[in-house]
């Protein structure tokens, strides 16, 4: 019992600082949204991510890494992978859609569901899961279930974790920018399925308002 103890006491605290993973949308093939000057989603979201690992990293707090410095594209499992390869204790997605509703202006912060909180949101995550067949990949769900059950095993607390950073995270954004409407919402985003990295998505605004 007490050697098991000394391996958990050496693995909760090991001294390392807690890992980020910033992942921006979109790149390379893959344009994302286009604002009315012609700018690219995929742009916009490298240089927000660049400057956030930046401020980040000079905190001497975090160990920050980019799934892309450059303009490159990755498959969404890709992203994912880069997270779980470094360990991440957050993974945060940073993105700048469109909307229809011409009217609307504000960041987001999405959280996975199977059960979308709304219409739009149900829409721009099935947008934002069609980057890989834009680029010409097949998508295939893997159906194991074994790997399922032991998924679903962290999968509670992971959501838990995400939750709560979300929340906080919104707190910190409406002190400066503006948010829509009911800023935490929730929607199937493939990048936001691993089971064991708490992940985010943020929506900075729309680019088409």
């Amino acid at each position: 019992a007490a050697g098991k103890a000394d391996r958990l006491g050496k693995t909760e605290d090991t001294g390392k600082p807690f890992t980020i993973v910033i992942d921006p949308g979109h790149g390379g093939i893959d344009g994302g949204a286009e604002g009315v000057s012609g700018i690219a989603e995929k742009e916009i979201t490298l240089t927000f991510a660049t400057e956030l690992q930046k401020k980040l990293s000079e905190t001497g707090k975090y160990r920050v890494f980019l799934t892309r410095d450059s303009d490159v594209f990755l498959r969404l499992d890709e992203r994912v992978r880069i997270a779980r390869q470094h360990e991440a204790g957050l993974f945060v997605s940073v993105h700048a859609d469109t909307i229809r509703l011409r009217g609307i202006r504000g960041a987001t912060v999405y959280t996975v569901s199977d059960r979308a909180s709304d219409a739009e949101s149900a829409a721009t995550a099935m947008r934002e899961n069609l980057s890989d067949q834009l680029a010409g990949f097949e998508i295939e769900d893997e159906d194991h279930a074994v790997a399922d059950i032991l998924a679903d095993l962290i999968r509670r607390e992971t959501h838990s974790f995400s939750m709560r950073f979300a929340r906080s995270l919104i707190g910190e954004l409406s002190n400066t920018i503006e948010l829509i409407n009911n800023p935490h919402r929730f929607a199937g985003f493939r990048v936001l399925k691993a089971p064991d990295v708490p992940s985010v998505l943020l929506e900075l605004g729309y680019l088409s308002n």
